[in-house]
């Protein structure tokens, strides 16, 4: 009988052991895709940023307010 409990507690330690991981794992790949996103709206805003100026020269270039 002792034995029989000792191999339970021995497999639910283990089965515990790998939620974690798994867990661990998921939650490493939750903060990979959170910084991807955050680096993909950063270069868009950069994008976004580098437009209007090149707009803002335009509308100056074409007013005379350039000179």
């Amino acid at each position: 009988m002792a034995d029989n409990t000792q191999k339970m507690s021995y497999q639910a330690g283990e089965t515990k052991g790998q939620a974690q991981e798994k867990a661990s794992n998921l939650m490493d790949r939750a903060d990979n895709a959170a910084q991807s996103a955050k680096e993909s709206v950063q270069e868009a805003g950069q994008q976004v940023r580098a437009k209007t100026q090149e707009a803002v020269e335009g509308v100056k270039n074409a007013t005379g307010m350039n000179k």
